[in-house]
């Protein structure tokens, strides 16, 4: 059973990107063990959300808490929730070796530098995840050298090695090909299956695991509608949200969206 307790609560909080305001009076809140997706267009809000979970963006009026707490020492928040970003994904040092690039989850870094000390245990445990992510072949294979899809999962083994309770992920098939997009389906499935609770971000439809309950969609920085995954993915709701006609359809227990009439 889910948690009562919510992971993430934002309660009537105003919030800035420069001097935009993106949030007024937002409102959201999503408990342990709901499976959540959050959909929206470009515009809608969703990196912002993203940095404002990630604690790289605070509001300027209202609440945001994480586990209850509205202030965190990022590196102990970073052990029970972890974020796999695009953002993360383009700023990290290019010529990281596979091997560091998960190990610089244990300090939050962008690489593994020579004042850094890694304990056997945590030797141990990266290599475990990237063991069960299949890509304990690429300990010496620079970032920049892996396709975006090895580049993924080593940020998703990045993300694990502090075996967080809950993951968030921003658009993680975007850019794979079929194979590598399969893989993601498959990994998102076992995380699940393991306990941990996935709130997903993204704006394409076909990426949302099965086992994900709960949909918000997200529009010019409110939420549209929020209720159950089979209830708010309707062709009227997505057409809605993006302001074109669009036809919802499921198959395989994955959604996808064509054009409408």
């Amino acid at each position: 059973m889910p948690d009562a307790n919510p992971i993430i609560s934002i309660s009537d909080a105003e919030i800035y990107r420069g001097q935009n305001c993106v949030f007024k009076n937002f409102s959201l809140a999503i408990d342990a063990g709901v499976d959540t997706a959050i959909v929206g267009p470009n515009g809608a809000g969703k990196t912002t959300l993203l940095k404002l979970f990630a604690r790289e963006l605070y509001p300027s009026r209202g609440d945001v808490s994480i586990f209850g707490e509205s202030h965190w020492n990022i590196w102990e928040l970073r052990k029970k929730f972890g974020v796999v970003s695009t953002d993360l994904q383009q700023n990290f040092r290019p010529h990281t070796p596979g091997r560091s690039v998960v190990l610089s989850g244990f300090f939050s870094s962008l690489n593994t530098f020579g004042h850094q000390t890694f304990s056997d245990d945590q030797i141990q445990i990266a290599e475990k995840v990237s063991s069960d992510l299949g890509i304990q072949d690429f300990v010496d294979t620079p970032f920049f050298e892996m396709s975006t899809g090895e580049q993924r999962r080593h940020l998703l083994a990045r993300s694990l090695v502090h075996d967080p309770s809950v993951l968030v992920l921003d658009e993680p098939t975007n850019g794979l090909d079929l194979q590598a997009q399969f893989q993601f389906f498959e990994t998102a499935s076992r995380l699940i299956d393991s306990g941990k609770t996935i709130v997903l971000v993204t704006h394409h439809l076909h990426e949302i695991p099965q086992e994900v309950s709960r949909l918000v969609l997200l529009k010019r920085g409110s939420i549209l509608v929020d209720g159950p995954k089979e209830e708010v993915l309707t062709s009227k709701n997505l057409s809605e949200l993006y302001e074109v006609p669009v036809r919802v359809s499921v198959s395989g227990g994955y959604f996808h969206a064509t054009p409408g009439q």
